[in-house]
């Protein structure tokens, strides 16, 4: 959530950032409107409180002038409390409203994230590895999957409804492997392992900023109570809501493999094929708490970390910065990693890293302190898959096939696959 005083102080930065995302610049007028009414009315109910002071203090001067003066006190100080009471709950209201606008404002970009009005301006930081030359067709992951019989997309559907997969034999092995090498290797680049909740409340997606205009890209249970995480960001974002860490338990860095759940209601009918855009699907995350001037450095932290997962995979990728309409909505940074798929003859995500900045914090009301006793100050947050279980299955299909239908082993995911170095039809 952006601080009401820098839209009061700064309404021109805002409404900026607000034009490079594309979007309407109204919101900020709306909110200085609303914040105008709500000093004048604080001023005229500070005032009210004043006189009712005052008037309180003339009570023990009035007892010597008689039941008259008495009555007319009592009804002033009575018609004071009414004032004050409207007054306040006028107050409250504008509040209320002013929160609601400021929920759904995004949060502002860095400077040196490039304009645009859609991912055709995103631009291009680095690659690594060459995409692969066959001698033959690349097939798509579908085609590889299920001629393998480890990616069942009927039975997915049996079970639940579309894009939900089974994956089976040594595709459910391959799975579970990516998920203890990416987390292996993460705990070694010092982030501790958290298994949380799948399960989260309002105030914890609100804080990611996950609900606000999103909310129909969340599954919710219990009347809208709880929600099943879209990501595990939710949950280790959250896990100091509310807290003052001290300036020496910083940065906390955080990471987790769960279960997400997405309605992905904004893409219907893109990727309707194969395990790319699944409403459940696994994921390994990277979150990092910490002060404001370590920010940048450990964004590029998680960037980097996120790469050496593909770098040890040998999976070809690219690095991209993000334009400005195509940052998400509680990012002001966001570098994407871009791994090669020969089936489908493309580029596509596998790691969004965002830096937050203190958007998240300030929804979540989460503090430090910059030294022993010092006023606490929100921290910045950090965020990046690392990585997308189902995305690097479908790189790992789609980049080793061969010929013969079958799929070769990473050498770096062998020693998890009991030495495994491929599947094949007979071996699936």
């Amino acid at each position: 959530m952006l601080d009401k005083a820098l839209i009061r102080e700064r309404p021109e930065r805002v409404r900026r950032s607000l034009a490079r995302r594309q979007l309407p610049t109204s919101p900020v007028d709306d909110i200085l409107a609303l914040d105008s009414r709500w000093r004048a009315m604080i001023t005229s109910l500070d005032a009210a409180k004043a006189e009712r002071n005052r008037v309180s203090a003339d009570f023990a001067k009035a007892k010597d002038q008689g039941p008259d003066a008495l009555g007319k006190l009592r009804e002033h100080s009575a018609a004071l409390g009414e004032r004050i009471k409207e007054q306040a709950r006028e107050a409250g209201a504008l509040e209320e409203q002013t929160a609601a606008l400021l929920a759904q404002l995004p949060n502002i970009l860095a400077d040196d994230v490039p304009d645009g009005a859609d991912d055709s301006a995103n631009v291009q930081l680095r690659s690594s590895g060459k995409p692969p030359a066959f001698d033959f067709e690349a097939k798509p992951h579908w085609e590889i999957g299920e001629r393998l019989g480890i990616l069942d997309f009927e039975r997915g559907v049996k079970l639940a409804r579309s894009r939900f997969t089974v994956i089976a034999g040594a595709g459910a092995r391959l799975n579970r492997a990516l998920a203890n090498f990416f987390l292996e290797r993460n705990t070694a680049a010092g982030y501790q392992e958290i298994n949380p909740p799948l399960l989260v409340n309002r105030d914890t997606v609100e804080a990611t900023g996950h609900l606000s205009k999103f909310s129909d890209a969340m599954f919710a249970v219990e009347d809208g109570t709880l929600f099943l995480s879209p990501t595990s960001e939710v949950q280790l974002v959250n896990l100091h809501r509310a807290e003052i860490l001290e300036a020496d338990e910083l940065p906390r860095r955080y990471t987790a493999c769960t279960p997400c759940f997405r309605q992905e209601a904004g893409a219907a009918g893109k990727d309707t094929r194969g395990l790319i855009r699944q409403h459940q699907f696994d994921k390994v995350e990277l979150v990092t708490i910490c002060a404001p001037a370590d920010a940048a450095a450990l964004h590029e932290h998680i960037v980097r970390q996120a790469e050496s997962l593909l770098q040890a995979l040998g999976l070809p990728y690219r690095a991209v910065l993000l334009c400005s309409a195509d940052t998400g909505f509680a990012s002001q940074k966001t570098i994407d990693l871009e791994v090669w798929l020969p089936g489908q003859n493309a580029y596509r995500e596998i790691s969004s890293c965002s830096n937050c900045g203190d958007f998240q914090a300030r929804r979540a009301m989460l503090r430090f302190r910059p030294e022993p006793k010092a006023k606490p100050e929100f921290a910045h947050t950090l965020n990046g898959s690392g990585l997308a279980l189902g995305r690097t299955l479908v790189a790992i299909l789609e980049n080793f096939q061969r010929a013969d239908g079958s799929v070769v082993i990473p050498d770096v995911l062998r020693p998890y696959m009991g030495g495994i170095e491929k599947i094949s039809p007979e071996r699936a």
